[in-house]
């Protein structure tokens, strides 16, 4: 390896990765479990695995709905299937797998503490929670407005690519679970200026028949993701002739999906997040209800970090929250720019800012950013943060010019 400044990698997976697969699955219950009671309470964990002679899809957890449940066996089944999950030969039958389902009502002593559904209303479990943006992304035109870590954000844009040209049909050799990970270079004056390399790891089928020979088979691989998958989603101005590209680097993937790797919820906590860069507080997200701060405050501290960065206080920006279960006013509330204030204003003051503009108590965060619809499945795979907000998905992802300005003048 050549000499650098200094690099920094962040990974990503597709919605066809056995993890992400489950993450799918919970969050489709979560949907479904809201789109019929809107105070549902769910914590819903899934665990996937294919051996050939026996196949399972498992879930667990506990649930508080109104009403008759909805059909928690289809849900998995369905989302399974849709993903691509529907032979052997693809990792997974979804139609004719065990489902098996060990799911109880969510304990009293936690719903005494969450089911005021005012103000009061307290965190659904203890814990830290993390929220991060940085400018670093700013000055690429096709990235602007993601205020992402370039890695975390490129590795991610590159999975929902690899799922978009399968499910399209463009590369219908594909299957679902594959992988990204990108390495960004950064100067002298830690900008990132180049992407010193890009990995992609793809299932695909067998397709010897078609080719002389498995080398034959790799390189035409190779060029399709280049031309379908990288080249599309990379801005050119970050590639050079001396990006390392490297695509199925055992030579091939035929067997994946849960029959080469079992897959549980919530494993991909770095992947959903900042790949890395911004700290993690290691509670997942897919699967839970906005009760849990696990979600609702991750995803309120990513959007008070974005209009902090948004508002030029500062380059970057991370906030970190604490809560006690069932008390409603976080325990701390911590604010870092990592040395990249603006203008002269301290941490101390953007913390005051923050406190003035937005409030991290449950029930606040749950009603400033509507999080009580069935809007998870979009979250499940792609990465939670830098996605833009389509319809009512990702509203922690929007700026809001009043809070924009209250930050700006304090």
């Amino acid at each position: 390896m050549s000499a650098y400044r200094h690099l920094f990698t962040s990974e990503s997976v597709t919605d066809g990765h056995p993890d992400k697969l489950c993450d799918a699955i919970s969050d489709a219950i979560v949907d479904a479990c809201l789109h019929q009671d809107s105070s549902a309470r769910v914590a819903c964990e899934t665990m996937v695995k294919s051996t050939g002679e026996k196949s399972a899809i498992v879930l667990a957890g506990e649930i508080t709905i109104a009403g008759t449940p909805p059909d928690y066996e289809s849900i998995a089944r369905q989302t399974a299937a849709d993903i691509g999950y529907t032979s052997i030969a693809s990792g997974l039958d979804a139609h004719n797998c065990d489902v098996l389902i060990y799911i109880s009502t969510q304990a009293n002593d936690i719903s005494r503490g969450v089911s005021q559904g005012d103000i009061t209303q307290g965190a659904g479990d203890q814990g830290q929670m993390f929220g991060f943006a940085t400018n670093e992304s700013e000055s690429y035109p096709s990235l602007q407005g993601s205020f992402m870590p370039l890695s975390a954000l490129l590795s991610q844009a590159l999975v929902r690519q690899l799922t978009k040209v399968r499910s399209s049909g463009l590369i219908p050799w594909a299957r679902a679970d594959g992988k990204s990970l990108v390495t960004v270079e950064y100067d002298s004056s830690d900008k990132p200026f180049r992407v010193w390399s890009v990995v992609i790891a793809i299932q695909h089928e067998d397709m010897l028949a078609k080719f002389d020979s498995e080398d034959a088979e790799h390189d035409f691989i190779v060029e399709e993701i280049k031309k379908h998958v990288i080249y599309p989603v990379i801005p050119t101005e970050l590639l050079d002739d001396n990006t390392d590209i490297i695509v199925n680097g055992t030579g091939r993937f035929v067997e994946g999906g849960p029959a080469a790797d079992a897959g549980l919820t919530g494993r991909k906590i770095i992947v959903d997040t900042y790949g890395g860069m911004g700290r993690h507080g290691g509670g997942g997200f897919s699967g839970k209800d906005p009760s849990k701060v696990d979600r609702s405050a991750a995803y309120s501290a990513r959007w008070a970090a974005k209009h902090v960065v948004a508002a030029g206080l500062a380059e970057s920006c991370e906030i970190q929250l604490a809560y006690a279960i069932g008390v409603a006013e976080p325990i701390s509330i911590l604010v870092s720019t990592n040395g990249t204030t603006a203008n002269g204003i301290s941490e101390d003051e953007i913390a005051r800012r923050i406190c003035a503009v937005f409030d991290f108590r449950p029930w606040a965060m749950i009603h400033d950013l509507n999080l009580c619809r069935p809007i998870y499945s979009a979250t499940s795979s792609g990465g939670h943060f830098g996605r833009d907000p389509v319809g009512d998905t990702f509203p922690w992802e929007r700026l809001d010019e009043t809070r924009l300005n209250a930050l700006r003048t304090g």
